[in-house]
This record gives C-alpha cells, structure tokens and sequence, in this order.
C-alpha cells in the first residue's frame, strides 16, 4: 500500500496544544492526534469525545419524519392494522424489530414480512403485499428498503393502503407513490449517512410524541438503541455526528444485556452477557451471525431472537443463527477460491471493473465475496449467480467510486438495481452477462482512469512501541465506535526487526524488535499473504499497525494488528 500521513494534508499546528489538552483533560498527543483528523475548536473535540444523546437532531429536522408519525398514529388509533416490511440483513432486521419493540411497549401490534432472499429478493413485491391485504393490513410501513419499488409501492396505494416508505437507500428514477416517504438521502437533513435502522429509530422517537399527544405514556427509546448500534455497525455507514451519538449510546445499551436475545448471541460468541464490546467484536462477531439468518435461512430466526423474552427459546435461535453463520462460512471460502481465480484473470486482462459469475454460486453469500475481492485488489467488484434464469448479485466499490452512479450508467442492461456508493445488487437477463461486463469495465474507466487505484492507507503519525502503552491506549478507547469515517488509529513504527513468526489459531504472529535494545511487541495478522515468511523472516522494516489493549481472560496487554509493512 501507499502510506498517506494525515499530518502532511493538515494545516499546521496551532503551536502548544496543552491548554487545549488540559480544558478537555486529554493528553496533548491524543489532540494532536484529533486535529490531524481534522477536529480543530474546542466545541467540536468535546462533541466527538463525549457524544450525549442531547446531541440528537430535533425531530423536525429530519424531512417527511413529522408527517409518516402522524399518518401512523392517526391510523394506529383508528385500530387499522399494520404491516411491517423490513429486509433480511442486520440493519433491516434490526430496524423491523424496534420498530415491533417500540409498539409491543405501547400495547399495540403489527403484522411484519422479511422476504426470502431467494424466493422474493430485496424490497417490496407485488406477492407479498397480496398477502398482507389478504391478511388485513391496511397501513404498509417499510424500514430499510421501498425507495426503488415503484410498482410495488402502486400496487399496495391500489389497494387501499396508506403507504409509509422509510429508507435510506439512493431510487432507481422518480420516488415511488406513497403516503409519507423518509429518507435522508433525498433532502438537506442532519445526517444523510443514517441507517434503515437508524430512520427507524427517529420514527419511533416521533411516534412516541405523537402517541403522547392523544393520552398515551411515553415508551424510553433509549432501551431501543442496541438494535441501531447493531444495524449501523452492520451496514458500514459513517459514524460521524448523529450516527456516534447513536452507536456510541447503543454500545452502552448491548453491554447492559437487557436484551434476552442480544445476550444469548454474545454469549454464543464467547462473550459474557454483560461484556461491553467494541464496534469491531459487534461487526465481527455479532453481525454475521445474525447476517447468516437472512443469507442461509431465514431472516425471521433472527427477529425472533431479538423479541424473544425467553431465555431457553433465546439460546435455542442463538445456537441455530452459530450454525448458519459456520455454513455461510464454508460457502464463502468456496466460492471465493473459484472467484478468485475468474478475478486475477481478468484483472491480468486489464480489467478496471470485476464482473464474476457461477450459476452454483449461492446468492446469499455472493456480496461478502465481492467485498473480500475488491479489497484484495482494490477494483471495483460484481458478483453473480443465477437464480431462476436471471442473474442476480452485489457489489462492493473502492474509495473514491460510486457503484450505484455505475450501475445506473448501465441500468439499460439491467432488470432492476438499488444500493448506495459502495454498496449495491442488481439483476440482469443471462444473456446480457458479457455487454455488462464491457459496460461496467467502461464505466470504472470513465471515473477512475485507465489505471486501477493505488491501494492506500491514512497513517496519523509515527508511534513507537513504547508510546503505544496503556494510558495512550486508553485514551484511543474514548474516540470508539471505529468503522467508515472514523477510521481506527493506525501508527508507522520505527524500524523493528523480526525475531519470529508463527501461526495459530487462524492468525500469524509477528514477534518484533525495535532497534538499539527498544521493547519487543507482538504483531497480529489475519488471512496470512502466501510468502509471508521468506518475505520478512529476520528482516528489518517499517509497520502500519494499530495499537490496542487484548483483555483475553482478564489479563490486559498491549498487542498489534498489522496493516501493512515496508521492507528497509
């Protein structure tokens, strides 16, 4: 990779920063550290370093939120039922679930739908809205998805329902007829990074003063906010502004375990149901598993979990969701290794825009391939598998590329598409595979040159090994939750030596050495690259690591996750 120093693209330092430090009782090189990052008056550090929910946006400023409320509690009161439609994926399910949560708390209920991946795909469908009139439903509200369904958001309207669509996903084309429609993506608001869940949270919040408005007790939101720190770490949103005050105040609540549900799934992970966790033992342990429901089963295992009160019947859909989630795992690695290869062939070809394809390929499992790819290559990545007779996948993007502006550059080639910029599905006929592919490869190249992107990683500054001690690192822990936008800390070491390697437990470790007598660390990585040990085996070089605490077993010590190394 390249190394980017943020110091060398920020504006000077504005001389001592100790009186700053000691006002925020920081030390003066964790605010160095937050300017280069590009917090530089007192009132911005200390939002960022204590997000409080008095932080949150007002209601009103969030466009359509006032109006989907009052449609809904108008209805709600009238006693017309309610259908739910959510997605099959954390953050669509996390947002059906509060939403479910907030309204079993008022004493009301509503039906609710997540479709099969396979049989019915993303978004509303004509079948399924069908059924819920058949059963009904005469208010459809849609977390987490609806923006691109224009005919099925028609049909519902034909029917006599007051459609509700709440989304954060970009539209294909003109805005689907419907009642009330919120989604920060369409208009000026506080966030328009926030989540499916996250617009669902705001709703319940609305709701609630609604409901309180014609004589009902107000419901704490706040014992909602697990399921959006869930749904926003899963969904890879930027966690800035509203999205950290929600995620960092989310975190608190998945710590608590109040959650019946939430803590069964820790414990399945080997946490204790009262652990707090990081944002990267959320996405990395929690998130695939609840994922694996809607990719290998079904989405409803993992609402179930979320809104059982049951212990026994909580520990039953954990253990279930473990085991979906260890079959996802073998179907990734599998198809992976057979993409992999159509990938380095295209890319040794010229290719800009990876377009892949295996009728056996699993669908549900098909857009983390895509991701491990782009990543490895740093290319723009689709991938496909076929499903009665059409082709349907996902793709990831790279810095700096919009995927959903390029597949709208295709869209004469496709059936149907929707997403955001670095994330998003389509489908397409069989016969149309290769036009894509020429299309897709010609869009990459239109926006990005003629050269694939330099891989590159932000480095905020030297750190040696014995400045990454624990009370540095313990200041790092304040600036939690890390994802886009907030990117974990990543420091270049001085020059170490490697004393030696070994594999364990699916990763390698590094034992490094700095020079003249320095202090030895150990070094982490995962997904070990072949060659690893001809390549740095008793050499001296450079890390881009980032420095944390591991309090395996109640024993706290200073470890590394290596980035990237550079040989001297």
């Amino acid at each position: 990779m390249r190394w980017k120093f943020r110091e060398h693209d920020s504006p000077p330092l504005p001389g001592d920063l100790s009186g700053l430090a000691a006002g925020l009782d920081i030390s003066p090189r964790l605010a160095r550290f937050l300017w280069q990052r590009g917090l530089r008056s007192r009132e911005d550090l200390a939002a960022f370093l204590n997000p409080s929910l008095r932080g949150l946006a007002p209601l009103d400023a969030w466009p359509g939120l006032r109006k989907a409320a009052s449609l809904l509690a108008e209805g709600l009161m009238q006693g017309k039922k309610l259908c739910i439609w959510g997605d099959y994926d954390v953050d669509g399910i996390s947002a059906t679930a509060l939403m479910l949560e907030f309204l079993r708390a008022h004493g009301l209920d509503a039906a609710r739908r997540i479709p099969d991946r396979l049989s019915e795909g993303y978004g509303l469908n004509i079948q399924g809205i069908a059924a819920a009139a058949r059963q009904g439903a005469e208010i459809l509200l849609t977390v987490d998805c609806g923006i691109a369904d224009n005919e099925a958001a028609a049909y519902a309207k034909s029917l006599g329902m007051t459609v509700i669509i709440t989304d954060h996903h970009l539209p294909s084309g003109a805005l689907p007829e419907a009642d009330a429609i919120v989604n920060p993506r369409l208009l000026p608001c506080p966030c328009p990074a926030l989540s499916g869940v996250g617009v669902a949270f705001f709703l319940a919040a609305a709701l609630n003063a609604e409901l309180a408005a014609v004589g009902k007790d107000r419901v704490d939101v706040r014992e909602l906010l697990d399921l959006v720190a869930l749904g926003t770490l899963a969904d890879v949103v930027d966690l800035n502004g509203q999205n950290r005050i929600l995620v960092k105040n989310g975190l608190l609540q998945v710590a608590c375990g109040a959650r019946v549900g939430l803590a069964a799934l820790k414990a399945s992970c080997n946490f204790s149901p009262g652990a707090a966790l990081g944002a990267g033992q959320v996405v990395f342990a929690l998130t695939p598993r609840i994922n694996a429901a809607g990719r290998l089963g079904s989405g409803e295992t993992a609402l179930d979990l979320f809104l059982t009160r049951d212990r026994a019947r909580a520990a039953e859909l954990a253990a279930e969701l473990s085991r979906l989630n260890s079959e996802r795992r073998e179907e990734e690695n599998r198809i992976y290794k057979e993409a992999a290869v159509q990938a380095e062939e295209q890319a040794g070809a010229g290719r800009l825009g990876l377009v892949l394809f295996a009728p056996d390929w699993h669908p549900g499992v098909v857009g983390i391939v895509a991701a491990r790819i782009a990543e490895k290559l740093h290319r723009p990545t689709v991938v496909l598998s076929a499903i009665e007779g059409k082709l349907k996948g996902s793709g990831r993007s790279v810095p700096g590329f919009d995927l959903h502006d390029a597949f709208q550059s295709c869209s004469g080639l496709l059936l149907g598409y929707g997403g955001h910029k670095a994330a998003a599905g389509l489908s397409m006929r069989a016969e149309l595979l290769d036009a894509f592919r020429e299309e897709f490869h010609a869009a990459v190249q239109n926006r990005l040159g003629k050269t694939p992107p330099e891989a590159e990683c932000c480095i905020d500054g030297e750190l040696s090994f014995a400045e990454a001690d624990f009370h540095f690192l313990k200041e790092l822990e304040m600036l939690q939750p890390f994802g886009m936008g907030n990117d974990e800390p990543l420091f270049a070491s001085p020059p170490v030596t490697v004393k030696k390697l070994h594999t364990r437990n699916g990763f390698t470790a590094l034992e490094l050495q700095e020079e003249n007598g320095g202090p030895t660390r150990t070094a982490k990585i995962w997904r070990r690259p072949p060659g690893l040990q001809n390549a740095v085996a008793g050499k001296r070089i450079r890390i881009a690591y980032t420095p944390w605490i591991d309090r395996y077993n109640g024993v706290a010590s200073v470890e590394l996750r290596l980035k990237d190394w550079k040989e001297l």
